[in-house]
């Protein structure tokens, strides 16, 4: 045993190391005799207090054990074998060995690239907010008042449909802004829409139900989907939504249809009232779900905002999801799902054991917000914003492409996809275009289909208003030299 008085480790800690790495490396045995503390100090010449030490948290973790009488001795409990452990001072990256088995399922998720439009902050990125608009200044204040004060209900509130006062909140906006009919025991809480869409396939699928999903559609719903064991169904999108008549042909004994139809992601259609009732007798008809995600409707700039699809249902056929990511800001990380009265049960199932309850503090919080009125003033007031960015957007395209480019979904939302004559690698160029700080988002893998369009997807909230004509002709040149 070594120990050096000018390292920065203390010596009753080198004494610990050394001890243990020798007992795992087997240079010290199984019931071997280790010399007192009295006998090791005077080794090594130094006080006995850092060997006490050291021998006390060797016996604490059941290396050594003390025999009355007799004296310390390695645990004569440990394994004969040399130990497959990290020892001190290694290196923490080491290469693993022997089997290393994970489940089949993990490998149906598509491994996490992080895409340059997600990682990037500015132009064109996709469902990135205005956030110089927000009013942050009010949101702190309710953020301290109930951080300062938290009531002991609030500390030891436990119930995974979420916070009464919250769900109460959002039941009063659904009724006058979506139309959307529930009482509060039937909304659930969680963390965004994805939570939402990974709750429901949890509550509602068994391995190889069929499901209708929307071609194009929202890719990590399809992820949540695939990994659920689901057997994905494309229905073709066009400018009326969802062709449920072309669903009904390919495969009309579905499990569940998956659908945006107030504002589609990623072309922005909106589902026509035939199409709506079409879906709803289908699925009361089928004995089929109908799964909304209504995820940023408050935004619509040609008409009123569009009526919920749950709206329309009077058999209980829809789950609705709703978030906030959208018109608050992403990592608030709140969402909701409007679940059928029959089957709230099985989703609180679900949802208690992946996570028991949503956190308090943020739900509380946005009930403030929400019933003091700065949560309307808010949409308003970015509605405007939102309008006038999305046509500076439009008449950019416009006066930079002309018709070598068509616009699609520009009516509603935060975002526009566009399409190009010309046959272009939008994956490729969405990359090149990241490298210069434009976060173009890829249209093509939002299909499942062999031969998928090929465009891309324009988000506007985050980019100022007097810089979109710039960053139009960036886009241009991109293009142009690509």
């Amino acid at each position: 045993m070594v120990v050096d008085r000018k390292a920065e480790s203390p010596l009753h800690k080198q004494i610990y190391d050394g001890f243990r790495a020798a007992i795992l490396r087997r240079e010290l045995r199984p019931g071997q005799r280790i010399p007192s503390s009295r006998e090791l100090a005077a080794e090594l010449r130094i006080s006995r207090f850092p060997v006490l030490n050291a021998y006390s948290q060797l016996l604490a973790e059941g290396y050594f054990e003390s025999r009355v009488g007799a004296g310390t001795f390695v645990s004569g409990s440990l394994p004969e074998q040399r130990m497959s452990v990290a020892l001190p001072n290694t290196a923490s990256v080491q290469t693993p060995s022997g089997p290393r088995p994970v489940a089949h399922r993990s490998f149906l998720y598509p491994t996490f690239h992080g895409h340059a439009a997600v990682l990037g902050w500015g132009a064109f990125g996709v469902h990135q907010p205005a956030l110089d608009q927000f009013p942050f200044q009010t949101w702190s204040s309710l953020v301290a008042r109930h951080s300062r004060n938290p009531g002991a209900h609030a500390i030891h509130y436990v119930n995974p449909l979420g916070t009464e006062r919250f769900r109460e909140a959002i039941a009063d906006y659904l009724r006058t802004a979506r139309g959307v009919k529930c009482d509060i025991g039937q909304i659930m809480i969680v963390s965004g829409s994805q939570q939402a869409l990974d709750i429901t396939a949890r509550v509602l699928f068994d391995p190889g139900d069929p499901v209708w999903i929307e071609e194009p559609g929202y890719r990590l719903q399809r992820s949540v989907l695939i990994a659920a064991g689901c057997r994905i169904i494309p229905i073709p999108v066009d400018e009326e939504g969802m062709n449920v008549a072309a669903g009904i042909r390919t495969r009309r004994k579905a499990k569940a249809a998956f659908v945006t139809p107030s504002h589609h992601y990623p072309l922005g259609v909106t589902m026509s009232a035939s199409r709506r009732l079409q879906l709803l007798n289908w699925a009361q008809h089928s004995g089929a779900w109908i799964v909304e995600d209504d995820y940023d409707s408050e935004y619509r700039y040609e008409s009123l905002p569009i009526a919920s699809l749950h709206g329309l249902d009077v058999n209980q056929r829809v789950i609705y999801i709703g978030t906030f990511s959208k018109v608050m800001f992403a990592s608030l990380r709140l969402g909701y799902i409007v679940i059928p009265p029959d089957l709230v049960e099985r989703f609180i199932a679900v949802r208690h054991v992946m996570d028991i309850f949503p956190p308090y503090l943020y739900q509380e919080v946005l009930s403030d917000f929400i019933n003091e009125g700065h949560f309307t003033r808010h949409i308003r007031k970015m509605r405007q914003v939102y309008s006038e960015k999305r046509t500076a957007l439009v008449e950019s395209l416009r006066a930079e492409f002309g018709e070598e480019l068509e616009i699609h979904g520009a009516e509603a939302g935060m975002h526009m996809a566009i399409t190009l004559q010309e046959d272009l690698q939008d994956v490729e160029m969405a990359a090149k275009a990241a490298r210069e700080r434009l976060w173009l988002w890829p249209l093509s893998p939002s299909y499942l289909g062999e031969k998928p369009r090929k465009g891309f997807v324009l988000g506007f909230g985050s980019t100022p208003r007097d810089l979109i004509p710039q960053h139009v002709r960036h886009l241009r040149t991109i293009l142009s030299t690509g």
